[in-house]
C-alpha cells in the first residue's frame, strides 16, 4: 500500500497545517497484534505547537487556547492513536483526530438563544397532559369509602 506524500494537514479549505509543524512520536502499543505487539512501534502520538504555528492568526490562536485549554500542555496539542495494528493506519487516525479537534476549536461560537415566552397552545397542552396524568394515577389508588 503506497501513501501519497502529505503537504500538510488540511483542517478546513482556508487552513492547512504544514507538515513541518507536526511532530510524530512512535511507541509500542498495548492491545491487538499478537506477538508482533512486542516488537512493532504502532502507537502514534501527533503533536502540534499552537503558539509557534505560522498559519494561525492571533485571533485563531486565542480562540484555540480558550476552547482547547484542557487539551493543551504548554500550548502543544497532542493526539494519540493506538486502535489499529498498523502504524500507517494509526497515523491516518491521528491526523484525522487532530484536524477534527482544530476545526472544532476554530469554529465560531454558537449564537445565543433568545429567551421567549411559551405559547398559549403549549401551555394548554402541558396542563392537559398534567391533568391526564393525574387521573391516571388517581385510578391506581384504593377506592375511598
Amino acid at each position: 500500500m503506497s501513501v501519497a506524500p502529505h503537504r500538510g494537514l488540511a483542517v478546513s479549505p482556508a487552513l492547512t497545517i504544514p507538515e513541518g509543524e507536526l511532530a510524530w512520536r512512535f511507541s509500542r502499543a498495548s492491545g491487538p497484534g499478537g506477538q508482533g505487539v512486542n516488537t512493532t512501534d504502532s502507537r502514534v502520538e501527533l503533536s502540534w505547537d499552537v503558539a509557534a504555528s505560522v498559519v494561525l492568526s492571533d485571533s485563531q490562536r486565542t480562540r484555540l487556547r480558550e476552547r482547547l485549554d484542557k487539551r493543551l500542555v504548554g500550548d502543544v496539542l497532542t493526539v494519540v492513536a493506538s486502535e489499529h495494528r498498523e502504524q500507517l493506519r494509526n497515523r491516518a487516525a491521528a491526523r484525522t483526530r487532530l484536524a477534527a479537534l482544530v476545526a472544532e476549536g476554530l469554529a465560531p461560537p454558537a449564537r445565543q438563544r433568545r429567551a421567549t415566552r411559551p405559547t398559549r397552545g403549549s401551555q394548554e397542552r402541558r396542563l392537559a397532559a398534567k391533568k391526564q396524568r393525574t387521573t391516571t394515577k388517581q385510578m391506581r389508588r384504593r377506592p375511598m369509602d
